[in-house]
């Protein structure tokens, strides 16, 4: 055990089921261990570093920017905070932003959007938020209550009343939900990443849609995971033809940086007032900065070689031996072994490659810009593991 990983054992919370490795230094997808071991990131971070590790463009709009402002609070207008809004404006068609810290930061402001325009416009009584069974929305009380995993609520009752929970596809359960309870909005995920990267079928996200306009039932999208081009599209709501109240986003939108946004559609746009919702560090100028640099190089040459990979990587995995299903979209991929997958991602990890689990698969949540031959040289690895 070396120094470091005895000092994390000692002072830092038992939070993290943490690998044996502690990771130095890094390039795009390659990153280095103590020993100096090479492995190929098939992670990012959990989908956060889009464009790699130390990615020059990134670090020098971070850079330049923190020898400017490093942090001003939100009574002052910062130029990063604005041009950060105006892009995510003009790349959505949304019309206004807010900007947190985290995904779970980002719902909680929604979940608050969602319950001020129901209340003024239907009652005090209409605040209940539907989710899916199988979703993940965040780790705060409230988020872990319009999560559908009864997994997450064991720990931590009573969690925020107001959620109920329908089966992805069970659009008959919305609308018998609907006759018996004041419904404020709908939030879903179009992948369940945590619930083990499941794309939901379009029909039931257009009947979604649909039912949500027809009764002013805020159609909510989460895309704290499936964001900022991971699906082949800026946003994964855009693969479904459809246009939500609000949309959510965090992770990979920062480049490696904590910042979490909330964009609000023409209806919801002036539902939040001064002083109705904050963030200290929401907007700082250095995560801006980061953003910046990563959205405006998502274009559609990026989006188009993301769906070449993808395509790549499901061609590979279908009917290889020991890999019994291949599910997600772009480069959100879930492997359904075999062999556990907890004890693929050990085995990925010891022959150099670094991959991550969702339930009972592997997730592979590789940067954007991976180059296609550290592509292949991972999928070659994952699977000749998944075959022994």
């Amino acid at each position: 055990m070396s120094i470091i990983q005895d000092i994390d054992k000692s002072f830092v919370a038992n939070t993290y089921a943490r690998f044996p490795v502690e990771i130095v230094s890094g390039k795009g997808s390659v990153v280095y261990d103590t020993d100096n071991k090479k492995y190929i990131d098939m992670g990012s971070g959990i989908g956060v570093t889009s464009f790699g590790i130390a990615d020059d463009k990134w670090a020098e709009a971070v850079s330049s920017q923190l020898m400017k402002v490093q942090h001003m609070s939100n009574l002052y207008y910062t130029e990063p905070c604005g041009k950060l809004a105006k892009i995510l404006c003009e790349k959505t068609g949304m019309k206004k932003v807010f900007f947190s810290n985290s995904g779970a930061e980002a719902n909680e402001c929604a979940i608050k959007i969602a319950r001020k325009y129901a209340s003024e416009k239907k009652g005090a009584d209409c605040f209940t938020i539907v989710t899916l069974k199988n979703s993940f929305h965040g780790r705060t009380l409230t988020t872990l209550a319009a999560t559908g995993q009864d997994h997450y609520h064991e720990l931590f009752q009573p969690l925020t009343p107001g959620f109920c929970h329908i089966e992805a596809g069970n659009i008959t359960g919305l609308e018998e939900l609907a006759a018996n309870t004041k419904l404020a909005a709908i939030m879903i995920e179009c992948i369940q990443g945590e619930g083990g990267v499941i794309p939901l079928e379009a029909d039931f996200v257009k009947a979604l849609a649909d039912f949500a306009e027809k009764n002013d039932i805020l159609l909510m999208v989460d895309e704290v995971q499936t964001g900022n081009g991971r699906t082949g599209e800026l946003y994964a709501y855009m693969n479904y033809g459809i246009t939500p109240d609000v949309v959510t986003t965090a992770k990979g939108i920062g480049g490696g940086l904590p910042i979490g946004a909330v964009l609000f559609s023409e209806k919801v746009e002036n539902v939040l007032g001064f002083g109705d919702h904050g963030s200290t560090f929401g907007g700082n100028p250095v995560c801006c900065a980061g953003a910046v640099s990563i959205l405006e190089r998502i274009d559609d040459a990026l989006l188009a070689e993301v769906k070449e990979k993808s395509g790549y990587l499901f061609d590979t995995f279908a009917g290889a031996k020991g890999i019994e299903d291949v599910s997600g979209m772009g480069l959100m991929i879930g492997l359904k072994t075999v062999m556990p997958a907890k004890d693929v991602v050990t085995a990925c990890m010891e022959k150099g490659v670094l991959c991550l689990t969702a339930k009972d698969k592997v997730r592979l949540l590789p940067a954007l810009n991976i180059p296609m031959e550290v592509l292949v040289e991972a999928a070659e690895i994952i699977k000749s593991v998944c075959a022994e």
